[in-house]
């Protein structure tokens, strides 16, 4: 994890939805939190003392106070189900700062934001900014039913009613021509977001590309995705990576992270999912080609080869240079 933690109080615990909740938080000693922009995400170590990644969905320009949701979720390892059971109001939390690989773009002559369950929390905090900005923008939410929909009261009222449009109870099969309806008429300068399920992602981001370039399409996971890792070709048993700055050289071992390698020498990496969702270990790569196995990185971003994720990406060169 990042060393700038804090330590936030809860301010307010709110019940959004069945098994989803939000809470309110600020610094202890009273001071603003830190700026973001709409799409970022913090560090959350809960009662249990694990650390997971939650989307800022309140309102980016209020920074007197953070609000961030949670899912519980059925086999959760003690994060989920240690925040919903044990955090009330006047509760204390340590949080790292917010970090962001979801931004708006700002060249985007429309916005086009499709969320699916607890994957509306960061598109909200970009709806508030989008708003603000007067931006021409739409909010598709596809949900479950209007019980099982978080935010719907919010989102149903004025400044967002107006943007928003709901998708109830679409059969799975019936995805791909639902999101075909959303994107009729889509300007080709627009900019399209997604978060949610990685099955439902994945079904926008393969309509989407029919109607805007794959670099105008911008998704953010809360989870790893085993079968997307398992289609990667093998990588190298083993390589080498050097510090640019010193000169030095580890050798990265097969079942070894960079980032393990690195600590091996005295270089710590700062890493908090450690499975390559979060970014908090990008590293700058100067030399060498990337094998990317994250799941933050945009296809431009891959293609490019100018960072790694060194968490659980390797090498397809012998010799991987960082800018360390």
């Amino acid at each position: 994890m990042s060393s700038s933690l804090i330590t936030v109080c809860v301010n307010a615990v709110r019940d959004e939805a069945p098994g989803i909740r939000s809470y309110a938080i600020s610094r202890v000693d009273g001071a603003p939190l830190d700026a973001y922009e709409p799409g970022a995400h913090i560090d959350v170590t809960s009662p249990s003392g694990v650390t997971r990644q939650y989307s800022l969905c309140g309102d980016p320009d209020h920074l007197e106070q953070h609000l961030f949701a949670v899912k519980r979720e059925d086999a959760s390892r003690g994060g989920s189900s240690s925040l919903h059971d044990h955090v009330e109001a006047g509760t204390h939390l340590i949080i790292g700062p917010p970090r962001n690989l979801f931004r708006l773009d700002a060249t985007a002559t429309e916005h086009i934001l499709i969320a699916a369950g607890i994957g509306i929390t960061p598109l909200l905090s970009m709806a508030y900014r989008l708003v603000r900005q007067k931006a021409s923008f739409k909010l598709h939410y596809f949900i479950r039913d209007h019980a099982s929909a978080a935010f719907l009261p919010l989102l149903s009222q004025p400044p967002f009613a107006d943007h928003v449009a709901l998708h109830c109870g679409v059969d799975p099969d019936r995805v791909d021509a639902e999101v075909m309806g959303c994107l009729v008429g889509v300007n080709r300068n627009a900019h399209l977001y997604t978060c949610g399920p990685g099955a439902f992602m994945d079904r926008v981001v393969s309509v989407a590309e029919r109607y805007v370039p794959a670099e105008s399409i911008h998704l953010e996971r809360f989870a790893a995705d085993p079968a997307a890792t398992a289609a990667i070709a093998p990588a190298r048993d083993s390589f080498e990576v050097e510090i640019v700055s010193t000169g030095s050289r580890v050798r990265v071992n097969k079942g070894m992270s960079i980032v393990e390698a690195l600590a091996s020498i005295d270089i710590l990496i700062d890493t908090s999912c450690g499975e390559g969702i979060c970014g908090t270990c990008m590293v700058d790569v100067v030399s060498g080609e990337p094998e990317h196995r994250d799941q933050c990185l945009s296809k431009a971003e891959r293609a490019g080869g100018a960072v790694i994720c060194c968490c659980v990406s390797r090498s397809r060169s012998p010799l991987l240079v960082l800018d360390l």
